[in-house]
């Protein structure tokens, strides 16, 4: 029995993939497509330096003395701040105000440049995370003085007012 001309290689490079021979590549997550040049394979040995980042968002805030509830728009950023090392991300979980996981992002590890940035964006109609909600990320790389930059920022807009402010991480232990 003969294959098509087509199917033969695409069934000589399944059988690759499968037996290990070729590394298939990964398409990013949704949210990530838009920070495709930011991001690179990640390396065998990412490094030696571990840290978690926690960084306290909100999607609500109370106004006007705790009578009014403004709803925030909020834009997650890392940075790696090596100019020379990936950066490898290998969770980012968002948390709600009783500290309950509303969503993780990350299937698997994530490497990026040397300078390249990802965000993430939790739109201002979503109000799952509350008025305590935070984002907690967990990331490795080679070199100790440089930690990355993680911070958020949350903006609203509510008629021809505007609104926003920024949240820094903080390096909290890893447990």
């Amino acid at each position: 029995m003969t294959c098509p001309k087509r199917v033969a290689p695409l069934a000589a490079i399944v059988l690759l993939v499968a037996l290990g021979g070729v590394q298939a590549e990964q398409e990013p997550p949704e949210f990530l497509r838009a920070f495709a040049r930011s991001l690179m394979a990640a390396p065998a040995n990412p490094g030696s330096e571990a840290g978690r980042s926690h960084v306290p968002v909100y999607s609500s805030v109370m106004a006007g003395g705790g009578k009014t509830k403004v709803d925030f728009a909020v834009t997650l950023s890392i940075h790696n701040t090596s100019g020379r090392d990936p950066l490898v991300v290998s969770r980012i979980n968002y948390h709600e105000t009783s500290g309950a996981l509303i969503q993780s992002y990350l299937m698997e590890p994530i490497a990026l440049r040397p300078y390249g940035t990802i965000q993430i964006v939790v739109a201002q109609d979503d109000m799952r995370g509350g008025l305590g909600a935070n984002f907690v990320v967990d990331w490795q790389n080679r070199n100790p003085g440089a930690e990355p930059a993680i911070e958020a920022v949350m903006i609203a807009n509510i008629g021809t007012q505007s609104f926003s402010f920024l949240s820094p991480a903080r390096r909290v232990s890893r447990d």
